[in-house]
C-alpha cells in the first residue's frame, strides 16, 4: 500500500523592445512561411542568448497541442502564462488560423496541424543555432534549461546517452536539470562529469558535506560583456520524483542561496546575470520580485511558450515552451553594467520549413539505429486526437486511465499529471515510440491497491494544493492527477481541504463513500518497493483489444 505522501510525490508574434523586427506578424499576414522568414532577426546590442528547455528527449519532429486550460491563482490569475485559446490570441494580437496561432495555442489544432505540419526536430534546431551563431560570432551564449535526458524510448534504453550525444553536438554553454535526476545519482554524476560544459545547480546540496553538489554558476565573456549564469534545478525533485534515487542530495527553492550567488558574481565583475531556471514560471515570477540583481530568468519546467518576455521590475522572464517546438533568441544591449535594451524572438521550429542540419541528422540516425525496428512497431491506431496538456484532463491520460481499469481489474484509476508527451492526430498509427513518448520513465510499475474514499479525497486535495496554492513557492509542479472511473467538482480558489466536492463513482453514479475501500490502479509511485507490470505493457495490452482508439469527451471533472 503506497502512502498518501508517496502517491502525491509521483504525481513570436515578435516581441521587440528598443529594437528588432516583426517577422511573426508578417507571417500571419502572408499565411505562408519560409526558412528566411522564421530566422529573420535584426541583430541588436552586443549579447545574444539562445535558450532551449524541456525538450524531453524529443529529437524527431512531433505534434504537440498546447493546453486549452491553464488556470492561475493569486497574483497570476488571468495573467500569462495562464491565458489560453482565443484569449491568448487576443492578448498577443495573433490571427486565428495563422502559423503562430497553431504553434502557440490549442485553437483548431487538428486542422492547423494538417496545414502546418509537425514541429521540432533537433536537426532543425541545429540549423537555427548555426544561423544565430553565424550572425553573432563571439556574442552568442546557448543555454539548456533541462528535462533533456528523459522522455523517450531511446533515452530510457541508453540511460540518457543518446541525448548527451546529440546535445553535445549542439554545444550548449551550460545546462540545469530535473527529470535527469530520475536516472539516479550515480548516472547523473557520470554523465554530468563527462559533459564538455557545466551542469549547474546552485540549489542542489550534498547532505553529508552540506556543500554544493554541482557548480552553482559559470562566468562567460560574450561581446566584451562578463556574463554570469546561475543554475537552478527543479526545487521539488525529491518530492515530485523518488527520493531514493538521489538520497544524498537536497534541493529547494533556496531564495537566500540565489541572493548569495548573485552577490558573489556581481562582486566578481558580472555585468549581466542570468538565472537558468527550472523553477516553473510562477515561481520565477516571484523570484524576480524577491531577488534583486537578476537581469534575465530563462524559465523552464511548466512548458509555457510566450511570444514576449515578461518584465518584473528590472528582470526579464523568458518562456521557451517544450518538446523542441521553439528556441528563444534574446539580443541584449549591455552597457555600463546594465541592460539598456533588448530585442526578442520566440523562433518556431516548423519542421517542414526549416532545413535539417546534415551532421545532426546523421547523428540522430546513428543513436536511433539500434532501436528503429522496435520504435516503428505499430501497437494500435487512434481515431481521436490524443494529447496530454491541460490542468485537469488530457485524452492520452483518459486512455491510460481506462487501460489501468480494464487491464488491472480496478474500479478507479489514477494517472500522474505529467506535462511531457507529444500529441497524436486522428487517423494516426500508434507505435512503440509514440507509446513511450508519454510513459518512458525509470519507475514505471503499475500498482493495484485498495484506497478508501476518504483517502482518495485527501489525495485530490493535496495534489490540487500543489497546483493551486496562491503562493507559488508552495506549488510543487505538474497538472492535476488524472482520474478514471470517478468524477468530482473542484473550486480551485478555495483553501486546501475545501477544493474537492461531489466525488462520484461513475460505474453506478453513487457518491464516493469515505468509508468504503475501492480497488485503485495507478503508476509512477515513488515507493522503491512498488511491484507491478510496466505501464507501457499495460497500455499495449489495452491497445491490442481496443484499437482504433476512440476517446469520448471527458466531463467527469467539473471546474467552478
Amino acid at each position: 500500500m503506497i502512502s498518501r505522501r508517496e502517491f502525491m510525490q509521483a504525481v513570436t508574434a515578435a516581441s521587440v523592445i528598443y529594437g528588432g523586427d516583426a517577422a511573426w506578424t508578417q507571417l500571419a499576414a502572408q499565411q505562408k512561411m519560409s526558412q528566411s522568414d522564421l530566422l529573420s532577426f535584426k541583430p541588436y546590442g552586443n549579447v545574444t542568448i539562445a535558450h532551449l528547455t524541456d525538450i524531453h528527449a524529443q529529437i524527431k519532429p512531433i505534434w504537440f497541442r498546447e493546453p486549452s486550460i491553464n488556470l492561475g491563482v493569486g497574483e497570476a490569475e488571468g495573467k500569462p502564462p495562464h491565458v489560453t485559446g482565443e484569449d491568448f490570441l487576443k492578448l498577443y494580437d495573433l490571427k486565428a488560423g495563422s502559423p503562430e496561432a497553431y504553434a502557440l495555442s490549442s485553437e483548431a489544432f487538428v486542422a492547423l496541424a494538417n496545414q502546418y505540419g509537425r514541429m521540432g526536430g533537433i536537426d532543425r534546431i541545429a540549423t537555427v543555432l548555426k544561423h544565430i551563431r553565424s550572425e553573432r560570432p563571439g556574442n552568442t551564449l546557448f543555454l539548456d534549461g533541462g528535462d533533456t535526458w528523459h522522455g523517450s524510448y531511446t533515452a530510457l534504453q541508453t540511460k540518457g546517452a543518446d541525448m548527451v550525444e546529440v546535445m553535445n553536438l549542439l554545444k550548449p554553454d551550460a545546462m540545469t536539470g530535473h527529470w535527469e535526476f530520475t536516472l539516479g545519482a550515480a548516472r547523473v554524476k557520470e554523465l554530468a562529469d563527462a559533459l564538455p560544459f557545466p551542469f549547474l545547480g546552485a540549489n542542489i546540496f550534498d547532505n553529508e558535506w552540506e556543500e554544493p553538489a554541482f557548480e552553482p554558476f559559470k562566468m562567460f565573456e560574450r561581446g566584451g560583456v562578463q556574463i554570469a549564469v546561475i543554475g537552478q534545478a527543479f526545487p521539488y525533485t525529491p518530492i515530485a520524483n523518488p527520493r531514493w534515487m538521489i538520497p544524498n542530495w537536497s534541493f529547494g527553492i533556496r531564495e537566500d542561496e540565489i541572493k548569495k550567488q548573485v552577490k558573489i558574481v556581481r562582486e566578481a565583475g558580472a555585468q549581466l546575470v542570468i538565472l537558468l531556471s527550472h523553477n516553473g514560471f510562477d515561481v520565477d515570477r516571484k523570484m524576480a520580485r524577491q531577488v534583486e540583481g537578476i537581469d534575465v530568468i530563462l524559465s523552464g519546467h511548466t512548458h509555457d511558450a510566450l511570444p514576449k518576455p515578461l518584465k518584473v521590475g528590472k528582470t526579464l522572464i523568458v518562456a521557451t515552451g517544450s518538446n523542441g517546438k521553439f528556441i528563444s533568441r534574446l539580443d541584449l544591449d549591455v552597457r555600463n553594467g546594465a541592460v539598456q535594451g533588448y530585442s526578442y524572438r520566440l523562433i518556431p521550429i516548423f519542421s517542414d520549413v526549416i532545413e535539417a542540419d546534415a551532421e545532426m541528422a546523421a547523428t540522430v540516425d546513428k543513436v536511433r539505429a539500434p532501436y528503429e525496428k522496435e520504435l516503428a512497431r505499430v501497437v494500435g491506431r487512434t481515431d481521436s486526437l490524443l494529447y496530454r496538456r491541460g490542468n485537469f484532463n488530457g485524452t492520452i491520460d483518459d486512455l491510460i486511465c481506462q487501460a489501468l481499469i480494464e487491464e488491472r481489474d480496478a474500479e478507479i484509476s489514477l494517472s500522474p499529471g505529467f506535462r511531457w508527451g507529444p500529441s497524436l492526430l486522428p487517423g494516426q498509427e500508434i507505435t512503440v515510440e509514440d507509446m513511450h513518448n508519454v510513459c518512458a520513465m525509470t519507475y514505471p510499475a503499475v500498482y493495484r491497491n485498495k484506497m478508501t474514499g476518504k483517502f482518495l479525497k485527501e489525495i485530490l486535495e493535496d495534489v490540487a494544493d500543489n497546483l493551486f496554492n496562491p503562493d507559488p513557492y508552495y506549488q510543487q509542479g505538474g497538472d492535476m492527477v488524472r482520474v478514471g472511473g470517478m468524477g468530482y467538482t473542484i473550486d480551485h480558489k478555495k483553501p486546501i481541504g475545501q477544493r474537492i466536492s461531489n466525488m462520484t463513482y461513475l460505474k453506478d453514479g453513487t457518491p464516493i463513500d469515505p468509508a468504503r475501500e475501492y480497488v485503485v490502479a495507478g503508476w509512477a509511485s515513488i515507493n522503491e518497493a512498488t511491484e507491478g507490470p510496466a505501464i507501457w505493457d499495460v497500455i499495449e495490452a489495452h491497445l491490442k483489444q481496443n484499437s482504433p482508439v476512440r476517446v469520448s469527451p471527458n466531463d467527469a471533472v467539473k471546474v467552478i
